[in-house]
């Protein structure tokens, strides 16, 4: 059974991501239609790839995955569909799919042109109905990527800052790119980089600032502190967030998204 997963900032209000699922079951009655999210912020290119980089790895091999974060639709941008690894990815070239296929490593990436994918009807507004969902669906039943259009290179596509925080000798500047439901404060800040960084300090003690806030350490476990506490601790992607214990980092801490946190060394080398 070929799965279909569904990432966009369309919501649950309107028809929109209904309607997606409606092409897609016309065109592939048998596709399992999972829904990793609808609630990306209206617009926010960059927060819709940061959760597609943070889920595709756990979808089975052969998901295709359908992404419409897309503020220049009916624009020239155009439209993509690419394999990486076991997976393949279809949506705008606008970065929406930059982390997730810098991550995987696409070995093929195409700009859709052949019409006879998409719906007869392509309107100027709803792209994600008319030409990514058909194409995904066509993908699930099998259609060679090379049918949809010319190959492009990976080095053409719009692309986003690496997902990486700025390391310097004795210090960090990591950004708070999302901010989730509970109010955690999520930045780009991996935790590979961070054990590399402090292994380099000969393990000196460090300290991290952020909204008048002062850390320096990093909890194991949200429970290690006291309830309405805040603290740092390491996620399930694997990066950074300050959070406040059963609270809003948000709420609590007033931070936003595109708030710097500091990391400096303390100490004698």
């Amino acid at each position: 059974m070929p799965i279909i997963a569904l990432l966009t900032d369309f919501a649950d209000r309107d028809v929109y991501a209904g309607v997606l699922k409606g092409v897609i079951l016309r065109i592939c009655p048998q596709a399992a239609i999972v829904d990793v999210t609808h609630h990306v912020s209206p617009f926010d290119i960059r927060e819709g790839a940061l959760l597609l980089w943070g889920s595709f790895r756990y979808f089975p091999s052969g998901t295709v995955f359908c992404c419409v974060v897309d503020p220049g639709v009916g624009s020239a941008r155009r439209p993509l569909a690419a394999r990486a690894l076991d997976w393949t990815f279809v949506g705008p070239d606008n970065g929406l799919l930059w982390w997730a296929l810098a991550e995987a490593g696409p070995s093929q990436v195409v700009e859709v042109r052949n019409k006879a994918y998409c719906l007869p009807v392509v309107s100027r507004t709803f792209h994600g109905r008319d030409i990514f969902a058909p194409v995904a669906a066509h993908l699930a039943n099998g259609v060679p990527l090379d049918e949809l259009g010319p190959e492009i290179p990976l080095e053409s596509l719009t692309s986003l800052p690496p997902l990486h925080a700025l390391i310097g000798s004795d210090r960090i500047v990591a950004e708070v790119i999302h901010i989730d439901r509970f109010g955690n404060a999520i930045t780009n800040l991996r935790e590979e980089d961070f054990e590399e960084w402090l292994e380099s300090l000969g393990w000196r003690s460090w300290e991290a600032r952020i909204a008048g806030e002062t850390f320096s350490s990093i909890a194991s476990h949200y429970v290690e502190v006291p309830k309405g506490t805040p603290l740092l601790v390491f996620n399930s992607y694997g990066l950074l967030e300050v959070a406040v214990r059963e609270g809003s980092a948000e709420r609590t801490l007033g931070i936003r998204k595109g708030d710097r946190l500091d990391l400096r060394a303390t100490g004698r080398p």
